[in-house]
């Protein structure tokens, strides 16, 4: 709703379009969603439909999946577009971005400071949101309770009209249930991007397509001589719990990351608790805040081995159904 209202007051122009899909690859996925829509329904979510196997396949162009659930509540957008549609209105309002201009040093009090290669900022209030890159040794204590992981994206040439509707009949987003998960769409000039595949401690890949072209042969081997124009690579924040992490580190320094690959939309909720707060009213902020911020197994050092070995026991259980 933040996201939308955003796009609609600032007119950004950044490809929204509703209608998400939860893709079950196994009975057990199916049943999970079936209790995920029973429990946000519970708390107003009330754009929701399960899907049988009949239904998914008619939406999706794939036999990969038994069933599913469709959100109208979600949606996909070009997020760069997004972002730089937001950047615009905070220009236009009066506000400030400095960029490559990275924090090297903090020095905490009232007012706080905040040091660069050429320079300082002086912050009656400081947000810490550097995420997945924020660098270690700014502040300790934000970046040892998570762990950088690398996603990589790949999107395919121009599709005709025909070829993306046989795909994702109405253009929504999909994302499989899987503890390492597929996700993808369609863009605007009709190209499908596609991602997954999770390196843990965000190391650059060799070969970004090697890995994501099998995972789209098994979604949709239709495309086996379809090419792939362009393909990339991110980092996203994990947290032991999933959860995001929000909290106070000093009196009038704050920080907000670990949205563990739910980001845009996370992100966006963060931004309206921190104002909330900064205007009195840290109601909601602190409901996040005194969720508990649990260390990744092993710290920094030995956290990417031990959760690698982790996802192996999951996957192996996704692919089992059990």
């Amino acid at each position: 709703d933040i996201i939308r209202s955003r796009i609609k007051e600032y007119d950004i122009k950044c490809d929204y379009r509703p209608g998400g899909i939860f893709a079950a690859m196994n009975k057990k996925q199916l049943n999970g969603l079936a209790e995920q829509k029973r429990n946000w329904e519970r708390y107003g979510n009330r754009n929701l439909k399960m899907l049988d196997a009949a239904d998914i396949r008619r939406e999706v162009g794939s036999d990969a999946y038994v069933g599913g659930l469709l959100d109208m509540q979600g949606g996909h957008v070009h997020p760069l577009n997004l972002a730089l549609g937001e950047a615009a209105a905070i220009v236009r309002l009066g506000g400030k971005i400095y960029e490559q201009s990275a924090a090297v040093e903090i020095k905490y009090g009232e007012p706080n400071v905040v040091r660069t290669a050429k320079g300082q900022v002086r912050a009656k209030y400081l947000l810490i949101a550097g995420n997945a890159y924020l660098p270690q040794g700014l502040d300790n204590r934000v970046t040892a309770k998570s762990m950088p992981c690398g996603s990589q994206i790949v999107v395919t040439e121009p599709l005709t009209e025909k070829q993306a509707r046989s795909l994702i009949t109405n253009n929504y987003c999909v994302e499989d249930c899987n503890y390492l998960l597929d996700y993808y769409r369609l863009t605007a000039d009709n190209r499908l991007l596609y991602g997954g595949g999770v390196v843990y401690g965000a190391r650059e890949p060799d070969d970004i397509e090697t890995l994501i072209r099998p995972k789209i042969l098994k979604t949709f081997p239709q495309l086996k001589d379809v090419k792939i124009d362009y393909r990339w690579t991110g980092n996203f924040l994990l947290t032991m719990s999933r959860m995001p992490q929000f909290g106070r580190i000093e009196k009038n320094a704050y920080y907000m990351q670990g949205y563990s690959g739910h980001g845009v939309t996370c992100s966006h909720l963060a931004g309206k608790l921190i104002s909330e707060m900064i205007r009195g009213d840290a109601e909601r902020f602190d409901a996040f805040a005194s969720l508990p911020h649990m260390p990744m197994l092993g710290g920094r050092t030995f956290s990417a081995p031990l959760t690698a070995l982790g996802a192996v026991y999951y996957s192996l259980r996704d692919r089992f159904g059990i």
